[in-house]
């Protein structure tokens, strides 16, 4: 049975991040606030739960998914960063962007670019996922919230309730957050190179 926890979007009630924490780390697939709309998220280890997403979202294996994250020290576990492409991230974090990296060993292979061995990765601007990454102690896996028959994410939580519930564990409603999504930068070539723009500002990236 799905359930849904009303968190306020600038100051989270601890009691519910942790009980959704715990609703994570013992399996569950949810969807959550983020700065640039709602995602669906899941425990970094947890096979069962990427299943369901791909079911839900009837993506193909080569799908990318995004490493969430609440701060640079945590990236830097995940994905392989040089000095210039720190100092980009710094400058960058948290905000409405998703950087693809190289991924390290961390990164269990079933969630990294088959053929490029890369992540997304990204520390959201929103008070709840990173009071929730902070109660985790570690990253979560992520998807947009795009259905197979939509062109733009579902953003009202009463929306995403009348066509997920019973299809996820936990809607974490936080209220409108918006369809931008994220501007997405690959920062594995020479130069960063935009593949979508999206809500963050892509110039310093030109």
């Amino acid at each position: 049975m799905s359930q849904r926890f009303q968190i306020h979007p600038i100051n989270p009630q601890y009691r519910l991040i942790r009980q959704a924490a715990e609703l994570i780390r013992g399996g569950s697939l949810v969807v959550y606030p983020t700065d640039s709309g709602y995602a669906f998220g899941w425990h970094i280890g947890d096979r069962a739960a990427a299943e369901r997403l791909q079911r839900i979202r009837q993506t193909g294996k080569d799908h990318n998914f995004t490493l969430v994250c609440r701060d640079l020290s945590e990236i830097s576990s995940y994905a392989r960063i040089d000095n210039p492409t720190y100092r980009l991230l710094r400058a960058h974090t948290p905000g409405a962007y998703t950087f693809i990296l190289r991924a390290t060993r961390e990164v269990p292979r079933r969630l990294q670019n088959p053929k490029r061995q890369t992540v997304g990765i990204r520390v959201p601007d929103h008070p709840v996922p990173l009071a929730l990454l902070a109660e985790l102690g570690e990253p979560l896996m992520s998807s947009t919230l795009i259905l197979p028959d939509q062109e733009l994410p579902l953003a009202d939580p009463d929306d995403i309730w009348e066509v997920l519930a019973g299809r996820i564990d936990l809607l974490i409603d936080s209220g409108n957050c918006g369809l931008d999504p994220t501007t997405v930068v690959d920062l594995t070539g020479s130069y960063p190179q935009v593949l979508r723009q999206g809500r963050g500002d892509a110039s310093a990236f030109a």
